[in-house]
């Protein structure tokens, strides 16, 4: 990991307060799907953690939603700009041998599991997405799953698009039968696939503040050990289902 002066290649709306930036810097090719970067924003003490989206040879692109000032701030800068991005950071989700896997996101969960996906088409493996949303003018991606190959259903809380109700609701409704799952989003989601799925990895999401593991601002509970805590930031963010207690 290492700190760098990046710039932007471009950054536009692609959804109702959700945005997507790709950035030129020289060590893309050491990022993994699930890996996140801290940004640091003209302004503001704290970096922001984004998690990495899709990898170039030479790029990044960050999918983020303006949830705050600092985020705001971020939507603004353009094309030609720079920022002092740090990464890439955590452990991301391992990439197995297997026929067919499920990727589930939820809302802002989204973004990491676009590299996922591509990765496991690129070796074959069958792909079904699901992805959840509060409704229509929230949805993102699904065009770019299915551009890779991938078969992919959508759910909307409020039933404005896709299937109505929760992703469990959705692949209840087309019939997924595959047994391995990779998730990343909100955590009532991931207690709802966790109830169904012991197979497979979630990434969670939390607040950081160092975003390499010295300052103990995130930690998990361990699933099996008392006293045993994982740093979401450094052990995380991905996780094998059952590892850590979802709080």
């Amino acid at each position: 990991m290492k700190s760098e002066l990046c710039e932007i290649i471009s950054n536009e709306q692609i959804a109702q307060a959700t945005y997507r930036m790709v950035v030129h810097t020289s060590y893309a090719a050491k990022m993994q799907a699930g890996q996140f970067v801290n940004i640091a924003v003209q302004g503001f003490t704290l970096r922001r953690p984004i998690s990495i989206c899709a990898v170039e040879a030479d790029r990044f692109t960050i999918i983020y939603k303006v949830v705050g000032k600092g985020t705001k701030a971020l939507s603004k800068c353009e094309a030609g700009n720079t920022l002092d991005v740090f990464g890439p950071l955590g452990n991301g989700y391992p990439i197995e041998q297997k026929d067919a896997v499920l990727i589930v996101g939820g809302g802002v969960g989204v973004p990491p599991l676009y590299e996922l996906a591509k990765r496991y088409r690129a070796q074959g493996s069958r792909v079904d997405v699901v992805l959840g949303f509060n409704d229509r003018v929230s949805v993102f991606y699904e065009q770019e799953f299915q551009d890779l190959g991938c078969h992919v259903v959508v759910a909307t809380m409020d039933g404005s698009y896709g299937v109505q109700g929760t992703v469990l609701d959705a692949i209840a409704q087309a019939h997924i039968t595959s047994d391995f799952v990779c998730a990343c989003g909100p955590l009532p989601m991931l207690k709802a696939l966790e109830q169904r799925y012991t197979e497979g990895y979630f990434s969670l999401e939390a607040r950081m503040a160092c975003g390499m593991g010295a300052c103990m601002a995130c930690v998990a509970h361990d699933r099996h050990e008392a006293d045993m805590y994982h740093r979401i930031c450094k052990e995380g963010p991905v996780f094998a289902i059952g590892k850590v207690v979802l709080v």
